[in-house]
């Protein structure tokens, strides 16, 4: 009896440290204190297991869980932050898999005693089958973030266009159906004499399997950011479905939190991005933009683009009154946010208003520009989402679009043919002059050209990132000191 209260104190402390570390993270001045909650819950949910199960080998469990540990540090202090958004997609992935084979391993372990109970073979199917579109779902989003992958003296090219196959709605109704028919032959016990349930099960985890690649196939690379955080939803819905099989309310609770989380913000994001949910979770459903917009923009193959340097750049910064960044995957990859900073504050200094502006999905993942801001020590009241500052757009002097693309692209608003059309974008055109910082005229995540390249008040300054800003920065120095 004590050690049944023991393990529902520890079951409870640890899913209130899970609230509470949610709680945190959704704000960036708590976002260290939540992940404390996180891991300190994770600790307690960990121990709590170990402790409370009987007829454990000890000497296994803590063996698998130092070597766990092994591989998750070495994987998180070598991740490149630019590669933060496929390594989330891939942790994804482990989660599915690891219900998936719960699952299986539990059929086995209960034999034949699990025939005719409904309810348990009903939560092992569940677990099972969004365990494996969760997982095979979540590597086919790895590999399209990715891009490439390397193994030995090969490499393949991953493209981020979505696969649309004829018929494609049908063929997923035609899986799900197939899962069903798995599922209510094993509970009506048919065929399920030596090993026959198993069988069923297994059919089920393939099936579910190719469904999950086949749903992720079909979206399109602008709109991957969203799959992350359904997939992130997935692995939690699955997590609570091992938790009723197994008959833990921790797990059950831990994976309502991130199920319920993962969809709150898969739907936000669908909003900013002018997407519908259902084209997430369906897999292209209804994927092409809508119609009825203004008139498409013309081709812009032909048209030429004002170039700049660093030296006018300067000099646009030092006669503004108000500045606006807006960063982008590329300032990730060029690791330019330290040059980024030194710059706004030297800029502040001068009585210049400096503010940025954030797109929810500019890094292709939530957070991404938010948490690499952080860490350069730029400070979060002058971080502005892009709800915040297009208004204010109008009024600003200059600004500063630091390797991003796809989230300034006016076509979004105007070109009915783009894959990005109907997206809310970051209205920087609207400004009083636009510098936008690039290694080349290449085309965004999306694959379409920006009709912002050609403005009149655009100016390209091409090359790195972080060299170019510290360029910048060096001039404005200059010039302070004059």
């Amino acid at each position: 009896m004590v050690e049944t209260a023991l393990l529902a104190t520890a079951y409870l402390l640890a899913g209130v440290l899970f609230i509470l570390s949610l709680r945190g993270l959704s704000n960036q001045e708590t976002a260290r204190q939540g992940n404390v909650y996180g891991i300190i819950g994770m600790l307690i949910a960990i121990a709590a297991v170990v402790i409370g199960a009987k007829h454990l080998d000890y000497v296994s469990v803590v063996g698998a869980v130092l070597i766990a540990v092994v591989i998750g540090g070495t994987m998180a202090a070598r991740v490149a932050m630019t590669a933060m958004p496929e390594m989330v997609a891939l942790l994804h992935s482990f989660v599915g898999a690891a219900a998936v084979l719960v699952g299986v391993a539990y059929f086995v372990n209960e034999g034949d005693a699990i025939y005719g109970n409904t309810i348990l073979l009903t939560e092992i199917y569940i677990d099972v089958f969004i365990g494996s579109i969760t997982f095979t779902g979540s590597v086919v989003a790895f590999l399209k973030l990715k891009g490439s992958i390397s193994f030995l003296k090969w490499k393949w090219w991953i493209s981020g266009k979505p696969l649309l196959l004829p018929g494609r709605h049908a063929l997923n109704i035609a899986m799900c159906l197939a899962c069903v028919v798995m599922y209510g032959m094993t509970v009506a016990g048919t065929g399920t004499a030596d090993g026959g349930g198993l069988m069923m099960l297994l059919i089920t985890a393939v099936i579910s399997g190719v469904l999950g690649i086949h749903l992720v196939v079909a979206i399109g690379g602008a709109d991957m950011p969203v799959v992350v955080s359904m997939l992130n939803s997935y692995s939690g819905w699955t997590a609570a479905a091992a938790g009723f099989m197994l008959s833990n309310d921790l797990l059950i609770i831990t994976g309502a939190l991130v199920g319920s989380s993962g969809a709150i913000l898969s739907y936000i994001m669908c909003v900013a991005m002018a997407r519908s949910i259902w084209n997430v979770i369906f897999g292209g459903f209804g994927a092409a933009p809508p119609k009825g917009a203004k008139k498409p923009q013309a081709d812009t193959s032909g048209l030429s683009v004002i170039e700049t340097d660093f030296s006018e750049v300067a000099g646009w910064l030092t006669n503004s009154k108000h500045v606006v960044i807006t960063p982008g995957y590329g300032m990730a990859v060029a690791r330019a946010a330290g040059a980024v900073y030194e710059v706004t504050q030297l800029l502040r200094k001068k009585g210049i208003k400096v503010e940025f502006a954030i797109h929810p999905v500019a890094g292709r993942l939530p957070g991404h520009m938010n948490v690499l801001l952080a860490e350069a020590n730029v400070p979060y009241d002058i971080v502005l989402e892009m709800d915040e500052i297009n208004d204010d757009l109008p009024k600003v002097d200059t600004v500063l679009v630091i390797g991003a693309n796809d989230i300034v692209n006016p076509g979004a608003e105007t070109d009915t043919d783009s894959p990005i059309y109907g997206m809310p974008v970051i209205q920087v055109w609207n400004a009083g002059q636009v510098v936008m910082l690039k290694r080349s005229r290449a085309v965004g995540y999306a694959g379409v050209d920006n009709p912002l390249f050609y403005k009149e008040n655009t100016a390209m300054f091409f090359g790195d990132a972080k060299d170019s800003m510290d360029a910048v920065y060096a001039e404005l120095k200059k010039a302070a000191a004059a």
